[in-house]
């Protein structure tokens, strides 16, 4: 079993910027890859970026490419999502979550990812 647990949103202006963490309980966090998806009001989980167990490969929504990077301190047993310039269309619930034993593409679909954390909130006023 693993635990996710989410900070880091808030209330941004376009353009801003905001780091979401997602701290990890488990001793084998540095086996899984993890994910980023995203929630709006009314609209399906989406994708938003993923990293690899070992950090060497990462992956993004497309419009989220030049943005956003996604990064993991295995140390910490914890997932970051750094997002720039963020836009009114970035508002969602963020939610990170855990993939054991999936690696490549399959990282972008919502389906193989077993542990959810409870979500972020991110606004971007206009």
């Amino acid at each position: 079993q693993v635990q996710l647990v989410e900070s880091g949103g808030g209330l941004v202006q376009a353009g801003g910027s905001l780091r979401l963490s997602c701290a990890a309980s488990g001793n084998t966090f540095s086996r899984y890859a993890m994910g980023w998806f995203r929630q709006a009001p009314g609209k399906e989980r989406e994708f938003v970026a993923a990293i690899s167990w070992t950090g060497s490969n990462t992956y993004y929504e497309e419009s989220m490419k030049g943005r956003s990077t996604i990064s993991r301190d295995n140390a910490k047993n914890t997932v970051y999502l750094q997002m720039n310039s963020l836009k009114p269309e970035d508002t969602a619930v963020y939610y990170c979550a855990v993939a054991p034993d999936v690696s490549g593409e399959l990282l972008q679909r919502v389906r193989p990812y077993r542990y959810w954390g409870q979500g972020t909130q991110v606004t971007v006023s206009s």
